[in-house]
């Protein structure tokens, strides 16, 4: 048995994970320009996507460093996976919320901060997840889309292509 290169339309592992922290980072730097550039306050939902997001690219910039072989790659595939679908399941929310009727969800009332200070972290992740006034608000859209449905697509793609890139074999084998 032999071991012989993939057929050179892939990338390797390490620069498809190289490409992965690539995408996260610039989908900070332009939340990050969002926010300070254009005067858009992220809510609570968007705060935890970005946490979300700079995970993603920590495991991303992990696995392209490492370059582990099979095995190793697989618990990449599976931290991406895992972290991805964290990822969609708050950005979904948030575009449930902001799909609800307006008036229909209660402000959130306190900073993350402070909830962060008064209350145990289990209690103000309910409260965040419940969403507030702030959460359904759309003050940015871009083809019609507000910027969690973009995220959304984002973290999909994302853990589709994290798993892909890092479950699939690096070499085929060929027997002679």
């Amino acid at each position: 048995m032999t071991f012989v290169p993939n057929n050179g339309l892939e990338p390797s592992r390490r620069l498809g994970n190289g490409l992965g922290l690539t995408a996260c980072v610039l989908a900070m730097a332009y939340a990050l320009y969002v926010q300070e550039v254009q005067g858009l306050e992220p809510c609570h939902l968007c705060i935890f996507q970005r946490v979300v997001m700079i995970s993603l690219g920590v495991v991303f910039f992990v696995a392209c460093a490492h370059d582990p072989r099979r095995g190793g790659s697989r618990g990449y595939a599976f931290a991406l996976g895992l972290l991805s679908l964290c990822g969609c399941l708050i950005a979904g929310r948030h575009v449930w919320i902001q799909a609800q009727p307006a008036g229909s969800v209660g402000a959130c009332g306190a900073s993350l901060e402070f909830m962060f200070q008064m209350l145990p972290p289990s209690e103000v992740l309910l409260r965040v997840f419940r969403g507030g006034a702030e959460c359904q608000k759309i003050d940015w859209q871009f083809l019609g889309l507000a910027m969690p449905v973009w995220t959304l697509g984002l973290f999909l793609s994302l853990g589709v292509y994290g798993v892909y890139n890092n479950w699939r074999k690096a070499y085929r084998t060929r027997r002679f």
